[in-house]
């Protein structure tokens, strides 16, 4: 069940991002256009200073005809310029949508990591890898080895390969593997005495790994931040 929850979880982020990232480009799009065509047209100066040339065409002096041509002139600077400005309008559009893009996809990635760190606070540690090595007496877990004893190490690996079969078994079956004996001539408290001697071994390992901190020659310290220590 731990596993569709995961599942579906990831896909719901996946559809989500993607529905973020499209809604962002189509409303930049629209916006973009709606902006593009609102703007003037670039040869409406140029328009405009042509139907004067039209409409006053008595105009014969030196000084009016100069005054024409540098309107005409200013015409054309103005659409280069408007034309230059189109080109801004989008180059600032293409970085909002990818800013607008990199923040949701950030934003998404702090959501669904809070979530884990969540997830791993309340299940405590998370064993992503776990080695048995027979030849050291050595259970690594994740990156820390842990030395155990032979008959520890009997019990842990008798326990692995029934997980790795998803069995469940009994002291009885647990002190009989060990042993080599039928679990029907086997005690039910010697394999819970297996398992405890297992779990105080190990458990006292990785408090002492985690918590309780052993630094030589000096002493005993809990390898802790100080800030989240109350004492009630």
């Amino acid at each position: 069940m731990s596993t569709i929850s995961v599942t579906e979880s990831r896909r719901a982020s996946t559809r989500l991002i993607t529905a973020g990232i499209m809604g962002i480009v189509a409303i930049l799009a629209i916006a973009g256009t709606v902006l593009l065509l609102t703007l003037p047209d670039g040869n409406a100066f140029n328009t405009r200073v042509e139907r004067i040339f039209v409409q006053n065409n008595n105009l014969t002096s030196q000084a009016e005809v100069k005054l024409l041509e540098i309107l005409a002139q200013s015409g054309t600077a103005f659409s280069d310029t408007l034309a230059s400005y189109r080109m801004v309008i989008f180059v600032l559009l293409v970085f909002a949508a990818a800013l607008l893009v990199a923040a949701l996809v950030f934003l998404v990635m702090l959501v669904t990591l809070n979530r884990r760190m969540a997830q791993i606070e309340r299940s405590g540690i998370e064993v992503s890898s776990l080695i048995i090595s027979r030849e050291e007496n050595t259970v690594y877990l994740n990156t820390m080895g842990f030395k155990l004893t032979d008959a520890m190490m009997e019990t842990l690996s008798v326990l692995a390969e029934a997980r790795l079969d998803d069995e469940l078994l009994s002291g009885a079956q647990i002190e009989g593997m060990i042993s080599g004996r039928d679990a029907s001539d086997c005690e039910e408290a010697a394999g819970a005495t297996r398992i405890k001697r297992l779990r105080d071994g190990l458990g006292n390992q990785i408090v002492s790994e985690l918590l309780v901190k052993n630094i030589a020659r000096r002493g005993y310290m809990l390898a802790i931040d100080k800030g989240v220590i109350e004492m009630v």
